[in-house]
């Protein structure tokens, strides 16, 4: 039975209307009770093999088959926003055409496998992105599923949080499918890499685990960097000969005419390096010229047993400090942010006239409906044009036609990416950081992270990644669990 095929890619094309194509007669197939990672750069297509598999999209053409009853359960990466105003108990209600006398006690059951206590008239709205998180992935559970679609599943998760998945994941007994830009996390129990590469669109099926997948990868890189080296030589080499005996009369000019035939087979010989090893550019993020007190916390507000208090603090950011605000999932961190950012708290404030470049988890700060190249002209400072902005949309691959796509339209990805773009063009003199590594291949992430230091003015961070916090200089710690 374990070894039963339950899910089968055969030669499926697919591309969005007016768009280029995003999968080219991909092939792959996936084992019941497998756990499988798709692997790709940011807008490769890993989020539309889960619509296809899903059934929201249709392929263009080729087959798409799923083992006959086999059910599909998927945990998104965000809450959708029109779920947000739910109550717990109304969300998982969702999940069933009809619902279940025994919806309570099976809600109870699948929020302990993630680790989760929460009263049922608790708006999900008001969860924090930790907390969501976990209920993302119940939401999936609830529906008890033979393959298990999970996206993006870390994002927000503290340390325990993030060890209680990954038992749980060696521990199921489905199938699962991952993405995920966490390389540790889906070490801990991919079994096997379904690779998506953006350039060529093809897909191929790696067995190992996720890193010795990594290295396979590498290495087949290079090997086909150093053939195509090899054959650009003998290329170059027939060339020259073509050139020299085309000007020749007679046999010379058929060889001639041999060596040019032998040049272009040689041609088509080379192979398409894969290309996924791009990364964005280093970049900077400007400063505004801005002194002072840029920040004052008096006052915060924390989550204990799911009622807020207020805790007096003194903590007075000026420029150039850099402050990690940090404690378990739910406690306020991202509250403490959207208050600072908002103004609606009495105790937190900003310095007049600061430039706020705010970073935020659930990607609040931009427009769905608007175009990328208007999301990056909006927020850009004074004395920037076109061309800059272009420039340094580039920087972090976004080009062609993303720039006249709807920010709504690009994966979480590029939209962690747009973000940071939008920072630069703004020239801040406070960043506010809420998880800035959610979503971002992890190929970025040093890059992200000597952009962060270079940064010469205030810093509040909000991240549950341990190992870009230890790139990160703070000079100051702010741990709600000991207030």
């Amino acid at each position: 039975m374990a070894e039963e095929v339950i899910l089968r890619f055969d030669e499926v094309s697919f591309e969005y209307v007016y768009k280029k194509p995003i999968l080219d007669e991909a092939n792959f197939s996936v084992r019941r009770c497998s756990k499988i990672t798709l692997m790709g750069q940011n807008g490769a297509g890993k989020s539309t093999i889960f619509g296809l598999i899903k059934g929201e999209l249709k392929p263009k053409s080729g087959r798409l088959s799923i083992t006959s009853g086999a059910t599909i359960g998927t945990a998104r990466q965000t809450i959708a926003r029109e779920d947000l105003p739910l109550t717990v108990e109304a969300y998982f209600a969702k999940a069933f055409a009809i619902v279940p006398g025994n919806i309570k006690s099976r809600i109870s059951k699948v929020l302990d496998a993630v680790d989760f206590s929460i009263p049922l008239e608790r708006i999900v709205g008001d969860l924090s992105g930790g907390q969501q998180a976990r209920l993302l992935l119940a939401y999936a559970l609830i529906q008890d599923p033979d393959i298990l679609l999970l996206d993006e599943p870390t994002n927000n998760l503290d340390k325990k949080g993030i060890d209680h998945l990954i038992t749980f994941l060696i521990m199921y007994d489905k199938t699962v499918i991952v993405i995920s830009h966490d390389a540790d996390f889906l070490n801990c129990f991919t079994e096997g890499v379904v690779y998506l590469d953006v350039f060529t669109h093809k897909t191929e099926l790696y067995v190992g685990d996720y890193y010795s997948v990594v290295e396979e990868i590498g290495r087949r890189v290079e090997r086909e960097i150093m053939k195509n080296a090899q054959l650009e030589k003998k290329i170059q080499d027939r060339k020259e000969k073509v050139n020299f005996f085309a000007n020749k009369g007679g046999k010379m000019r058929k060889l001639a005419q041999k060596l040019k035939t032998e040049t272009e087979e040689l041609e088509e010989n080379k192979v398409d390096v894969r290309r996924e090893d791009k990364t964005i550019r280093n970049f900077i993020i400007p400063t505004q010229d801005i002194n002072g007190e840029i920040v004052t916390l008096n006052k915060v507000r924390i989550i204990h047993n799911h009622e807020p208090i207020f805790k007096d603090i003194n903590k007075v950011l000026g420029k150039k400090d850099r402050l990690l605000i940090s404690g378990p999932n739910g406690i306020g961190k991202s509250t403490l942010l959207r208050s600072l950012v908002s103004q609606t708290q009495e105790g937190i404030n900003i310095l007049p006239g600061v430039r706020v470049g705010y970073y935020s988890q659930d990607f609040s700060t931009l427009n769905f409906d608007e175009k990328v190249f208007k999301s990056l002209k909006d927020i850009m400072a004074d004395g920037i044009d076109e061309p800059t902005i272009r420039s340094v949309a580039a920087g972090f691959l976004i080009t062609g036609d993303l720039m006249e796509s709807k920010v709504g339209e690009l994966s979480e990805g590029q939209k962690g990416l747009l973000s940071f773009a939008r920072l630069v063009l703004m020239q801040p003199g406070l960043l506010i950081l809420d998880e800035p590594t959610n979503h971002i291949n992890f190929r970025h992430i040093p890059i992200i992270a000597e952009a962060i230091n270079k940064y010469q003015g205030t810093i509040l961070m909000v991240s549950h990644m341990p190992d870009f916090i230890k790139k990160i200089k703070f000079n100051d710690e702010l741990d709600l669990s000991r207030l």
